[in-house]
């Protein structure tokens, strides 16, 4: 939660910040380390889970904080958990492929929304943090996980 409110990504890096560039922010970061959780012996993958289940429970307190009512909380909630899965396959997909394209794409189309004047530098600026801090996770062990100190490298520091 802590590398998704960090300012810079909302006044450097262009991210809108209103609830829906905060769910982009969130759902990107969110999806290193479930990646990387999921690709580690157990109990990797039933961290990914909780993380997962973290992130929807902040969701859920987020809608209500917002004013949305108790049934319409899970409307919302199935909105977005469709729009997490589709952009933690697309963002697996890129990193697993090493392919800067797929990342640009992914992140063009899902963070920036696909916006007609695109600033290409955000774009690659934001791919740049991602590669990094997905490699930093990449080389964690799972032991530094189960310690909670999922390895995000500070967004001020790329340039």
């Amino acid at each position: 939660m802590a590398a998704a409110r960090q300012p810079v990504l909302f006044v450097e890096y262009g991210v809108a910040d209103t609830f829906e560039g905060r769910f982009e922010i969130l759902a990107l970061l969110a999806t290193l380390p479930v990646r990387r959780l999921a690709q580690l012996e157990a109990p990797g993958p039933d961290l990914a889970q909780e993380l997962t289940d973290s992130v929807f429970n902040s969701f859920d307190d987020a809608l209500r904080a917002l004013g949305i009512s108790d049934v319409g909380v899970p409307k919302q909630i199935h909105k977005l958990a469709s729009g997490w899965l589709g952009r933690r396959q697309a963002y697996a997909a890129a990193l697993d492929a090493k392919d800067g394209g797929l990342l640009d794409a992914a992140l063009a189309r899902n963070v920036f929304g696909g916006a007609k004047a695109l600033d290409e530098a955000m774009v690659q600026r934001l791919a740049r943090y991602v590669r990094a801090t997905a490699a930093a996770h990449d080389s964690a062990s799972l032991d530094v996980f189960i310690k909670a100190r999922a390895p995000f490298v500070s967004a001020d520091t790329i340039d």
